[in-house]
């Protein structure tokens, strides 16, 4: 009875172990289920956070990129405007010295021809002067001399050579509508005597020596110098002389005006 009793209890204290050995068991196992479970989803989460960093910075890049595009879009655009503008303005240039080019030989055939044109009218003055009354005969032999020796030189353009060529013209023609007196020397008596010379235009052209002793005219027909009657022109040379230098009113003067030439 007592051994019974006895393997009883052995055998419900069996069971009771294996039944708190089950539960144990499915509680341990039900606890594993759960921390995996937490882990993948930890892990999810973190892969999923790391993702959406990346597709920011995807993001971010993707814009930075866009406005770098779009800088350089406008530095594009810019240039080939400008680009644009630089081609006119070198088809301009080009056109500009293409016409130029032809302005220069156009002025390269006008200099072939007036160079010659300016010596030609350099020998016609030359020859005028020489031909003409021979009041400041020196200073207009110079003038021409200097002109002569300008048309030489490489440095001098063309137009001033004609500008200087016109202004001796000039000078000349001016002779014919002025008055002046001016010193010279003149032979007399075979001897050359300082005097003075009143010029009234190319009309006339007398002198006087220093103190009146002499007076005297250009003849234009025997080209030599004569002397005049003091009782008739000293005194109106005398007077010229006066005007010419300004030191008394203009007046009415009777000079000796030669023949013309036939």
């Amino acid at each position: 009875m007592l051994t019974n009793l006895t393997n009883k209890k052995l055998l419900i204290g069996a069971a009771l172990c294996a039944l708190l050995s089950v539960g144990f068991s499915a509680s341990v196992f039900a606890q594993v289920n759960v921390d995996q479970v937490t882990d993948e989803g930890v892990k999810r989460a973190d892969a999923g956070a790391a993702d959406q960093r990346r597709v920011e910075q995807i993001a971010n890049q993707t814009d930075d990129l866009l406005a770098e595009y779009n800088t350089v879009s406008k530095v594009v655009d810019g240039l080939v405007t400008y680009n644009s503008l630089l081609q006119r303005q070198v088809n301009n240039q080009e056109s500009e010295m293409q016409a130029l080019a032809e302005s220069i030989d156009n002025v390269a055939l006008i200099e072939r021809q007036i160079i010659p044109m300016m010596t030609r009218m350099l020998d016609s003055l030359e020859e005028f002067v020489e031909l003409d009354t021979p009041f400041l005969l020196n200073e207009r032999r110079e003038r021409l001399e200097r002109l002569r020796g300008m048309m030489e030189r490489s440095d001098v353009s063309a137009a001033e050579k004609f500008r200087r060529v016109i202004e001796a013209y000039q000078i000349e023609n001016d002779y014919g509508r002025t008055i002046e007196a001016y010193k010279g020397t003149v032979p007399i008596e075979g001897n050359p005597q300082e005097v003075d010379f009143l010029r009234i235009g190319r009309v006339s052209l007398a002198y006087q020596s220093v103190g009146g002793a002499h007076t005297g005219a250009w003849d234009t027909a025997t080209r030599e110098w004569v002397e005049l009657d003091p009782a008739e022109f000293k005194n109106q040379v005398a007077h010229g002389l006066r005007v010419a230098r300004k030191q008394v009113a203009p007046d009415l003067l009777v000079v000796p005006v030669p023949a013309p030439v036939e």
